[in-house]
C-alpha cells in the first residue's frame, strides 16, 4: 500500500481490507453543495501531492451557468490548487469497483486558502472562536424525502412506494410501521455509511408523506459538515438503487411539511473543557443568553445563506414544522430557536431555521457567525416567548430577494464570514434569483392567461 494509507481513516482501511483500490474521486463542495472534481487512477494518486481546478467552479448557479463574479484579473479562470484532507478519506460503496472519495482544499497560487469555497468558510468561522479560547461544537439534524422517481420537471412530485404497494402516508410522524415501509432503502443507507466510518444517532419518520430524519452525534463544525456533504451523496445513491430519488429540495411537495437541517450548538471553553452556556452550579450563563441574541439579531441577514433558493422560503409556513419568526423558548418547536432538554452539560442552542437545501458547509459557518458576534458583541436576547410561536408575526425575510437585500448591508456577519465569499456568493444567487424570475410558472398561466 502507498504511505498516504498510513493516514486515512481506519474504516476506509476496514472497507478496503483484502482489496485493491482501482480509484480514488477527489472532491471538493461548490456554492450549492454539489461534489466537484476528478476521477483518477489509484496509481496517479498515489503519485500526485494535489491537483488544479479553475476557480470558476464557484462562479457555477445550480442551473450550471456562470455568474459575472471573477475578481479584478476578470473572467481567465485561474487555476486553483487541490490539496487532499487524507482524514476525509471514505468508502464510495455503490460503485462498481473498489473506490474512495478524499475532500480537498483550494488554495490560490500563493498558498493561500481560496475565500469563497465552502470548507474554508467555515474553517475561518471556527477559527476565530478557537481565538478566543472556544471550541465551537453542532450536531446536525438532516430531512429529506423519498420521493417517486420524476423526470418531467412539469408533473409533481409525488411520495415514493413503500413495500406495501402503497404510496407513503403523510402525517405519520415517529411511526416505525412507516419507517418499515422505506426498510430496503433505509438498510442501504445504514449499510453505506456503516462502510464510510459515520455514525447514526437515528432515523425516524418525519411528518411529510415518504420523510425522514437522520440525526447525527454532536462534534466538530468541519467534520460534521463532511459528513452531511457525503450523506446527502450516499442517500441519493441508495435510493436510486430501489427505484426512487431522495430529494433535499426545501418544500418538495405542496402542503406537506418542509426539510430543515437543525443545528445544535454548544461551545466548550479549550482550557477547562466546559460548556460555556452552563455556569460552575450548573446555571445559565450571560454567553448563553450572547448567543441567543447573536441568531436572534444576525440570522436574518444570513438567511440568504442558509435558505438559498426560491423554494426554500416556501417552507416558512404557519403550522408546517417551521419556524416563522425568531423568538427563543425552552423545549418549544413552535420557535425558530429552541432550547432542548437537556443536563446542563450537554446544555445547546438550537437553529431550526436552515433548510436542508442548503450547503452543509455554509449553513453551519452562518449559524456559527451570528452566534459568534452576539458572544464578542455580548448582546442580548428579547425575552423567552411563551406559548405558540405562530400566533406571533413573522420577522424572517419571506422571498430571495429580500434576503439578499439583507445579505448585502450585514458588514458585521460578512466580516466574519469574509467579504470576498460574501461578494461571490451574493453574486452567484443574483444571478439565479434572474434567472428564476424570467419563468412563468403554471399558476400565472392559470389565472392570468384570460382573467388578468
Amino acid at each position: 500500500m502507498a504511505n498516504w494509507f498510513k493516514n486515512i481513516p481506519q474504516a476506509a482501511v476496514e472497507y478496503l481490507d483484502g482489496k485493491r483500490l482501482d480509484e480514488v474521486e477527489c472532491v471538493i463542495s461548490d456554492l450549492p453543495g454539489i461534489a466537484r472534481g476528478k476521477a483518477v487512477p489509484a496509481k496517479k494518486f498515489d503519485r500526485q501531492d494535489f491537483f488544479h481546478l479553475p476557480d470558476s467552479i464557484f462562479y457555477q448557479t445550480i442551473t450550471g451557468d456562470w455568474a459575472d463574479a471573477a475578481d479584478e484579473d476578470g473572467w481567465i479562470e485561474k487555476d486553483m490548487t487541490l490539496k487532499p484532507d487524507l482524514s476525509t478519506a471514505s468508502a464510495a460503496p455503490w460503485t462498481g469497483d473498489w473506490t474512495l472519495q478524499v475532500i480537498h482544499d483550494a488554495y490560490d497560487r500563493d498558498g493561500s486558502p481560496i475565500p469563497y469555497s465552502p470548507r474554508n468558510v467555515l474553517r475561518r468561522v471556527v477559527d476565530l472562536y478557537r481565538a478566543k479560547g472556544w471550541e465551537p461544537v453542532v450536531a446536525p439534524e438532516m430531512e429529506f424525502y423519498l420521493v417517486d422517481r420524476n423526470t418531467d420537471p412539469r408533473r409533481e412530485i409525488r411520495p415514493m412506494m413503500g413495500r406495501s404497494g402503497r404510496p407513503a402516508a403523510a402525517r405519520q410522524a415517529y411511526s416505525m410501521t412507516a419507517v418499515d415501509e422505506f426498510g430496503p432503502v433505509i438498510d442501504d443507507i445504514y449499510d453505506f455509511a456503516e462502510a464510510q466510518g459515520f455514525e447514526i444517532d437515528g432515523i425516524t419518520q418525519e411528518g411529510g408523506a415518504g420523510q425522514l430524519e437522520i440525526n447525527l452525534l454532536h462534534g466538530d463544525p468541519i467534520k460534521l459538515a463532511d459528513e452531511v456533504f457525503y450523506f446527502k451523496r450516499l442517500i441519493r445513491e441508495a435510493a436510486m438503487r430501489h427505484d426512487c430519488f431522495a430529494t433535499f429540495m426545501a418544500k418538495p411537495i405542496a402542503d406537506e411539511p418542509g426539510s430543515a437541517m437543525h443545528i445544535h450548538h454548544s461551545v466548550i471553553d479549550i482550557e477547562t473543557g466546559e460548556n460555556i452556556f452552563s455556569g460552575p452550579q450548573g446555571g445559565e450563563t450571560d454567553a448563553f443568553y450572547h448567543f441567543i441574541a447573536g441568531l436572534q439579531t444576525h440570522l436574518p441577514a444570513g438567511l440568504a445563506v442558509m435558505a438559498p433558493y426560491v423554494n426554500s422560503y416556501r417552507r416558512y409556513v404557519k403550522e408546517q414544522a417551521a419556524p416563522i419568526n425568531l423568538e427563543w423558548a425552552r423545549d418549544n418547536r413552535t420557535t425558530g430557536i429552541r432550547i432542548p432538554l437537556s443536563s446542563p452539560a450537554a446544555r445547546r442552542v438550537e437553529n431550526r431555521i436552515a433548510g436542508m437545501d442548503c450547503n452543509p458547509y455554509l449553513g453551519i459557518a452562518v449559524s456559527l457567525a451570528c452566534g459568534y458576534l452576539g458572544l464578542t458583541r455580548e448582546e442580548r436576547p428579547r425575552r423567552q416567548f411563551k406559548g405558540n410561536a405562530y400566533d406571533g408575526d413573522g420577522d424572517i425575510p419571506q422571498v430571495m430577494g429580500q434576503a439578499l437585500d439583507l445579505f448585502d448591508e450585514a458588514h458585521e456577519l460578512r466580516d466574519v464570514l469574509g467579504e470576498e465569499f460574501a461578494r461571490v456568493y451574493a453574486t452567484v444567487k443574483r444571478a439565479e434569483y434572474e434567472e428564476f424570475l424570467q419563468v412563468i410558472s403554471p399558476w400565472e398561466r392559470e389565472h392570468l392567461l384570460l382573467n388578468a
